[in-house]
């Protein structure tokens, strides 16, 4: 990798973009940069050999689409060009990713930037972060900084592109203004992106009024229809890096790097709920061996104890969990003809065979069968929800892929640990009533079972113990009580790839959003956060841990 090198005699710093990267260039040659949103608002560069394969099918589609029959491309399997994406796929039509194995949703776009620019010369601006590894920035951050770089500036100042961070190509550091800590940066060459003949103005960084540009600063056509109706609307907070010296908070919905689940095979319309990713980093110091005890809740001032036997043994063991009897119970099979849309899981047409019916053979389920879930209503070929729920954790439950309805106990694949709870008078910011409960949550390396991606592998655990911090109020009280259940449930995390580091097989937030500063909340991890509360008391109910469990 190469590191960024300061070069130049201008003494000043650069407090804005270079004066030709606001608005548009007239450059005839351009290239094709596909991103998609994370829950912040930002927008995140897929890799160059990942975008000239959705370009091709894109091309493709463009060709074929007029035409009706089924023979039309309406989905794009990102595993096609990226083995460690196999779980995702890009819906044409709606414009949106979709992670089959949880059911998340993101929108993505097509960011068209010149040929001479940062992304034409596949050249990657990153940052370091906690874990050691290196973070790209934003593709209009990277163009903006090589322009920077390319002319001479010694510093450059990132406020203009929604950033409190200044970058010093002399000592090739970020350093937040507020807090003045400090990360290394570098600059890296990668895979260039794809030439496009598109004639579409270009836009080269800051974002504008156009209609190219809008809505979010987006490019392409406006998204008109999304499956089952499903529309996709991401928080617009301004949040971006973790200032601070710890982990990134969620291993799938930043980053979007994904849950390693065992590949199958055959399936018609490709293998997408699994891969393997076999980038590992060295080996780092681990926690004592003391420190892995059974999957319980220890505390010093919020004392709770995990009965024996747990409910999640009792749920793995329980004879429901046959994945047949599991899809019956929670959908009714449809006796008519079904409706005119794609099945969300394989994205074939609910009137066509399911798209895994080569590779998950069932006794009971016709591959032509339709079901309709008992309560939300929405309907998946039946083959499809088994081979879903087949390569999962199988413990008895089933999670709609549209509306990510719960039907049963939702279990997780957390490894072995303990989580900590305690209370101090210090107030965090924004909740000046009332005092302080922290939670550390310890997990050290093992080897993973079979509920993981891959069985009899070792697994690492960075960055622990980990501290997070909730306000002792009652609905702070409230979000621990159910934070309580979801690590009983193994909810909490998981084994997958880091979304910072890249590295597999390795311990990863599981989508439950916790604070791990106590104040300065310019990574989005910290506080003030006035929506907090009310955010991570949404996303416990997305795993199904509501306040009805805490009776049980």
């Amino acid at each position: 990798m190469a590191a960024a090198q300061g070069a130049g005699s201008s003494s000043a710093g650069l407090a804005g973009p270079p004066a030709s990267a606001p608005g548009h260039s007239s450059s005839s040659t351009a290239v094709a940069v596909w991103e998609w949103q994370d829950e912040f608002g930002r927008w995140r560069p897929y890799r160059g050999n990942v975008c000239s394969y959705i370009e091709q099918v894109i091309q493709a589609y463009q060709q074929k689409g007029r035409r009706s029959g089924s023979g039309q491309v309406s989905s794009i399997p990102l595993g096609h060009a990226d083995p460690a994406l196999a779980p995702y796929v890009i819906d044409i039509p709606s414009l949106t990713q979709f992670r089959q194995d949880t059911g998340t949703m993101r929108a993505v776009r097509r960011h068209v930037f010149p040929g001479d620019s940062a992304a034409g010369q596949g050249i990657v601006w990153e940052w370091q972060n906690d874990e050691g590894g290196w973070s790209p920035y934003e593709m209009n951050v990277c163009v903006f900084l090589e322009q920077a770089h390319a002319t001479n500036h010694q510093r450059v100042d990132l406020r203009s592109l929604g950033y409190n961070y200044e970058v010093d190509f002399v000592a090739q550091v970020q350093t937040n203004k507020t807090t003045r800590f400090r990360r290394s940066v570098q600059r890296r060459l990668d895979t260039p992106y794809p030439v496009t003949t598109s004639t579409a103005l270009l836009h080269t960084g800051m974002g504008c009024s156009c209609q190219q540009c809008w809505p979010n600063n987006g490019t392409g056509p406006i998204t008109t229809r999304y499956r089952h109706s499903m529309t996709n609307s991401p928080n617009s907070s301004t949040t971006h890096q973790v200032p601070g010296r710890t982990a990134s908070v969620s291993s799938s919905n930043v980053g979007f790097v994904p849950y390693n689940k065992p590949t199958l095979t055959g399936a018609r319309s490709t293998p997408r709920l699994g891969a393997q990713n076999t980038v590992v980093l060295a080996q780092t110091g681990s926690l004592s061996a003391a420190l892995a005890a059974s999957n319980g809740v220890s505390a010093q001032a919020l004392p709770v104890k995990m009965s024996k036997p747990s409910r999640v043994s009792q749920a793995l063991a329980a004879t429901s969990t046959e994945p047949e009897s599991v899809v019956k119970k929670y959908l009714e099979e449809l006796k008519g003809a079904p409706a005119d849309e794609d099945c969300m899981i394989c994205m074939e047409k609910l009137s066509s065979p399911s798209g895994y019916s080569d590779s998950c053979q069932s006794s009971t389920i016709r591959p032509e069968a339709v079901g309709r879930l008992r309560n939300c209503q929405h309907s998946f070929h039946m083959l499809c929800m088994l081979a879903m729920y087949s390569n999962g954790n199988k413990d008895g439950s089933l999670q709609c892929p549209s509306c990510k309805t719960i039907y049963g106990e939702k279990t997780g694949t957390q490894p072995k640990g303990k989580m900590e709870i305690s209370t101090f008078p210090q107030s965090l910011p924004g909740h000046k009533d009332c005092g302080t409960i922290r939670i550390v949550y310890h997990i050290s390396r093992g080897i993973q079972g079979p509920e993981h991606p891959n069985p009899g592998m070792p697994y690492t655990a960075r960055g622990f113990p980990r501290y997070c911090y909730l306000p002792d109020n009652e609905k702070g009280r409230k979000v621990l009580e159910l934070l309580k259940v979801a690590w009983k449930r193994r909810l909490i995390f998981t084994v997958g790839t880091s979304s910072t580091t890249g590295e597999s097989n390795t311990v990863v937030w599981n989508e439950i959003h916790h604070k791990t500063e106590m104040d300065s909340n310019l990574s989005g991890h910290g506080y003030p956060d006035p929506n907090y509360l009310d955010n991570v008391l949404a996303e416990l109910a997305a795993q199904g841990v509501t306040e009805d469990c805490l009776g049980q």
